[in-house]
């Protein structure tokens, strides 16, 4: 058996590359939620049993899958936007890969995905979100509401885009989307409380309807792991058809 996974940092950070067995020449750039971390040995996607599921299903359909540590509780910031940038274009250069790949984000990686996808359209297959965070404002205003959530949620965002915690406070994050095509699926969970439907999967729903390009929308009791994790890889694969 050969080498399964690779580990290397770049400025100061950890990142990971899953090799599945029988390559299909595509490439997975996971971008995680903010407790989604790689160090030295392991990772968040490695020791939960949901997501390490996912993995094995990625993995078994052919998908070589890298994700990094992204800063932690990046929130979006310019400096995590920047590395993913780089990984991306390190991982190119040393693997064996289409250069436009499919995205995968979970949470707090949506930030990042969407700005990605500004940057680097022509590279992006296409993106699968899990209930994700896309309106950074409407969260900020919404941790109000319990003051402790609210206090770490401000030093978070303060550290990731390296701004004075009393700035942060005053700071109006805007939030905007690019014009493209590229395909989104968004899995969102029923129940989720953490990132609601209304303040962040429905504002990009309705911007991606307004510009003739709609995206895909699944509600979900996450009862059904299994189901999921395949329709994730069936969505993957529908657009490969163009190399």
């Amino acid at each position: 058996m050969g080498i399964t996974k690779r580990l290397f940092q770049l400025e100061s950070e950890w990142n990971i590359i899953h090799y599945p067995y029988k390559p299909n020449g595509f490439g997975v750039f996971i971008f995680g939620d903010k407790t989604h971390f790689v160090d030295g040995e392991t990772s968040f996607w490695q020791q939960h049993y949901g997501r390490n599921l996912l993995l094995s299903i990625l993995l078994d359909a052919g998908y070589t899958v890298f994700t990094s540590n992204l800063y932690g509780a990046n929130w979006g910031s310019p400096k995590a936007l920047s590395l993913a940038q780089k990984i991306y274009h390190i991982i190119m250069k040393k693997e064996i890969l289409n250069e436009r790949v499919h995205i995968l984000c979970e949470g707090m990686g949506a930030l990042i995905a969407k700005e990605f996808m500004k940057l680097s359209n022509e590279k992006i297959r296409s993106v699968a979100m899990f209930n994700p965070c896309l309106n950074l404002q409407a969260h900020l205003e919404k941790e109000r509401e319990n003051m402790f959530f609210y206090k770490r949620l401000i030093k978070e965002i303060a550290h990731a885009y390296e701004m004075d915690s009393k700035k942060v406070k005053d700071h109006l994050f805007q939030t905007s989307f690019d014009s493209t095509s590229i395909p989104v699926h968004i899995w969102q969970r029923m129940n989720s409380i953490t990132y609601p439907y209304q303040d962040h999967s429905k504002i990009y729903e309705d911007f991606r309807s307004k510009e003739g390009s709609p995206i895909d929308l699944t509600f979900h009791l996450a009862d059904n792991q299994y189901r999921l994790n395949h329709s994730v890889v069936k969505f993957f694969k529908e657009n490969e058809k163009n190399l």
